[in-house]
């Protein structure tokens, strides 16, 4: 009943998300069917599948020659397995069980060599046995074929098995199975970020890291309308560590900590450094105790000095001096202003590997959509409408360089948006041109052509710019809302640095109630989200709008 549904895919560690769309094809209702489904999968060629679909809903068949009919009957009479290629070995051309081994690995490892040797031996041993020649050469180009996608039948039970239980447990369980997945994919970014976009396509919340909710492993936790979603790990944020993590929930047990001179005076000094406590502030950890995450990020050797006192007085039975009965001495933070949002989001993408509370391009929105970009959740059905060429914008997660036949180098850039990602190939010309903006954070636009390839999506970059670049010489106008006077020397400081874009600066200064002032610079400005992040930050700046 379950693998009838219309999504019966689990998340399935094979080579790609392509196996869901192979299932929902398919439509196993019998295990036989999902062994043979797991065998025929592969991200490039799948032709057999609609034919193996139709046949098995009724459409005649016929076997390529009538003494494979038995062998290949459980398949409708298409090759799915190994084992079959070697029985027809046996049973059309002589074939010892060694020499169809021989035969199989020939055509695995597709040695041409091996296979021109091996055609000669098929052809002879099937013409003695009264098979036409022609029959037998098609017969061998067939299974020669087949070593395309080839899948032995002992494998592909076996994985048959374990997506029959995870698709169950998904479909069941899902909270509970996603959180499964996140923890052993725990020191893994790029798997933690799609099961993540997995669990936002489910409607299933992934909250968080939290030093006061968070255990070390990720969790499922009830949330205030009485669903359910999954906490993120304290030990996925990186270089934090999983002992230490454990030792800090052990440390918080059943009373969560109540500000940062709480926290360090109940954490043990051996157990954690500099380098986690900046790293859990950078992720948004401490957010529970200190909404400021650079004033937590810049105290972190504060908090590690108060701990280590703590530990030493504990140590001697000393009375407290930071603290006794119930009472916590608070900390002298290194105060000051939160990072803007860009930098923010910069450094939680560097402690997490992902934007976990928000992604930076939402800034950009007003000016995407102008410049007519394409979201990477809308560029399969683009590509299925017909769109050769797009507009992506995106922020680069990786980048994989290989050398070409030529000695040329290309890539692989990962980029991730707001509704996901998607793998952009850049060739040499491309590649050398932009190498220096592809830098992991970067946030880019790019040109591409779209091509499908079968069942897969093909992008090619054709140029990249940095989107801040862009965003620079796109048309749009910037209002600045100036409370006080305080902020004009800053103002003017910063905007003069911004002088010679198409964008246009208008300042709303405040008056009183009864008198609204618009006042529109002389000039065109490089008008950017990035430029209104930084006016925000300027104190008497009351409000930054870009239309």
């Amino acid at each position: 009943e379950m693998l009838s549904r219309g999504d019966t895919a689990g998340v399935f560690q094979f080579e790609g998300a392509g196996m869901r769309d192979v299932l929902k094809q398919m439509r196993p209702t019998r295990l036989e069917d999902l062994i043979a489904a797991v065998a025929l999968y592969r991200p490039g060629p799948m032709a057999n599948i609609p034919d193996y679909c139709r046949r098995k809903h009724g459409e005649a068949w016929e076997p390529p020659h009538e003494e494979i009919r038995e062998i290949l009957e459980e398949t409708y009479g298409i090759m799915v397995y190994q084992e079959q290629v070697m029985q027809i070995a046996q049973k059309m051309a002589g074939y010892s069980l060694g020499g169809a081994d021989l035969l199989r690995r020939a055509m695995g490892k597709k040695i041409r060599a091996e296979m021109d040797q091996q055609r000669v031996i098929f052809t002879e041993g099937a013409t003695k046995r009264g098979i036409d020649k022609d029959k037998a050469v098609e017969v061998f180009d067939l299974m020669a074929k087949f070593a395309d996608y080839g899948f032995n039948k002992s494998h592909a039970a076996a994985y048959a098995l374990v997506s029959y239980q995870t698709a169950w447990m998904k479909a069941n369980h899902p909270v509970a199975f996603l959180a499964g997945c996140m923890s052993l994919a725990r020191e893994k970014t790029e798997k933690l970020a799609a099961l993540r976009q997995e669990a936002e396509r489910m409607g299933i919340k992934v909250l968080p890291p939290d030093v006061n909710k968070s255990e070390a492993d990720f969790c499922v936790e009830t949330l205030p309308d009485g669903t359910h979603g999954i906490r993120y790990a304290l030990a996925a944020i990186k270089k934090v560590g999983f002992s230490a993590m454990e030792a800090l929930v052990a440390t918080r047990g059943g009373k969560p900590f109540k500000t940062l001179a709480d926290f360090a005076m109940r954490i043990d000094p051996k157990q954690i450094n500099r380098m986690q406590m900046e790293n859990l502030a950078k992720a948004g950890a401490f957010e529970c105790l200190d909404k400021n995450r650079a004033r937590a990020y810049k105290s972190a050797d504060t908090i590690l000095r108060r701990a280590q006192s703590q530990a030493q007085e504990a140590a001697v039975g000393q009375i407290g001096l930071f603290g006794g009965a119930g009472h916590v001495e608070p900390l002298r933070l290194v105060d000051g202003p939160d990072w803007p949002e860009f930098e923010r989001l910069a450094m939680e993408a560097e402690a997490v590997g992902f934007h976990m509370t928000a992604h930076p391009l939402d800034a950009y929105g007003p000016v995407l959509r102008r410049m007519g970009v394409t979201k990477s959740s809308g560029l399969l059905a683009a590509a299925e409408a017909g769109v050769g060429r797009v507009s992506i914008a995106g922020c680069v997660v990786d980048k994989k360089e290989r050398p070409t036949r030529t000695g040329n180098k290309m890539a692989w850039v990962r980029l991730s948006d707001a509704t996901g990602g998607c793998e952009v190939t850049l060739f040499s010309e491309v590649l050398t041109r932009v190498r220096d903006i592809l830098t992991a954070g970067t946030a880019v636009l790019v040109k591409a052509d779209l091509k499908l390839e079968g069942e897969a999506l093909r992008i090619t970059a054709s140029d990249v710019l940095d989107l801040e670049t862009a965003a620079a010489q796109n048309q749009s106008e910037m209002r600045v809302w100036i409370e006080k006077e305080e902020a004009l020397a800053q103002l003017c400081e910063i905007l003069n640095t911004q002088r010679g874009g198409p964008g246009r600066i208008t300042l709303m200064p405040g008056m009183d109630e009864t008198c609204d002032v618009e006042v529109r610079l002389k000039g065109g400005y490089k008008v950017t989200p990035l430029l209104g992040q930084r006016l925000k930050t300027l104190p008497g700046i009351s409000r930054i709008e870009q239309v």
